[in-house]
C-alpha cells in the first residue's frame, strides 16, 4: 500500500512560546499599535534563536496582530477606522449567533461561570484595575459564551478575530477609558442575565448593541485623536 507523503507533525516549541510571549506583551500595552518588533532584540530578550522568533512573528501576523514583509519593518498593526469597521462588523454577527446559541445550550456551570466573571469585572472596576486586566476579564467572558454555544466552527471564527478584538479594545481603553469602565459591568451583567432566562430576540439585539457601542466609541476616539 502506497503511503501518502506528509510533512511531520509539528510539536509545540519555541516558536509558539515566542508568539505567546510577544502577544502577551502587546496585550499588556508594552508594544503599542505601530510599534516596531525587532527580531534581534526579541531573540535576546527571550533567549531563543532568531528563527524561532521569526516563526512566532509569522503566527502573530496570521492572527492580524502584526504586519511584516520583505524589506519593511515588522510592526504591531495600527488601528485604523477601516480595520475597526471590518473587525467589529464580523464580531457583531458572531457574537449575536454565539449568544442565542449559548442561551439554548449553556449548562448551569457555564452560567455560573459567566456570573463569576461579571463579579470579577465589578471588583476590578471597583479597585480601579488597569485596562489590560479589565480587558482580559471581558474577553474571558466572551470566550465562555462561545464555549457554552458548543459550536466548534463558530468558536474557530471567533478565534480568527479574537486577537484583533483585544488589541482594538486596548486602544479604545488607552484613548479614553471612562466610557468603557462606566459600561462594562452593566453590559456584561445584562448579557449574563439574558443568557440565563431572558428573551431570545432581546438577547440577540443586546449582543449586537454591545459590539456596536464598542465600535462607535473607538471610532470616535480615533477620529478625534
Amino acid at each position: 500500500m502506497e503511503v501518502t507523503p506528509l510533512r511531520k507533525a509539528a510539536r509545540r516549541g519555541l516558536a509558539d512560546e515566542a508568539a505567546d510571549r510577544v502577544r502577551e506583551a502587546i496585550f499588556a500595552g508594552h508594544f503599542r499599535p505601530g510599534a516596531p518588533l525587532r527580531e534581534v532584540e526579541l531573540a535576546a530578550s527571550l533567549e531563543i534563536s532568531r528563527g524561532s522568533v521569526r516563526e512566532g512573528i509569522s503566527q502573530l501576523a496570521r492572527e492580524g496582530l502584526v504586519r511584516c514583509g520583505w524589506h519593511r519593518p515588522t510592526t504591531v498593526v495600527d488601528v485604523t477606522a477601516e480595520d475597526v469597521d471590518e473587525v467589529y462588523s464580523v464580531r457583531a454577527a458572531l457574537d449575536r449567533l454565539a449568544a442565542v446559541t449559548a442561551r439554548a445550550n449553556a449548562t448551569a456551570a457555564d452560567l455560573d461561570a459567566l456570573d463569576a466573571l461579571v463579579a470579577d469585572l465589578a471588583k476590578a472596576v471597583r479597585i480601579n484595575a488597569p485596562g489590560p486586566q479589565l480587558l482580559a476579564l471581558d474577553i474571558a467572558f466572551h470566550d465562555r459564551v462561545y464555549a457554552a454555544a458548543g459550536n466548534g466552527r463558530l468558536t474557530e471564527a471567533w478565534h480568527a478575530v479574537r486577537s484583533q478584538v483585544f488589541l482594538f479594545q486596548l486602544q479604545r481603553v488607552s484613548l479614553g477609558h471612562e466610557h468603557y469602565r462606566a459600561r462594562v459591568v452593566d453590559e456584561h451583567r445584562e448579557l449574563a442575565e439574558l443568557l440565563r432566562s431572558g428573551d431570545r430576540e432581546r438577547l440577540a439585539r443586546l449582543a449586537e448593541h454591545h459590539v456596536e457601542s464598542a465600535r462607535e466609541s473607538l471610532l470616535g476616539r480615533i477620529r478625534t485623536g
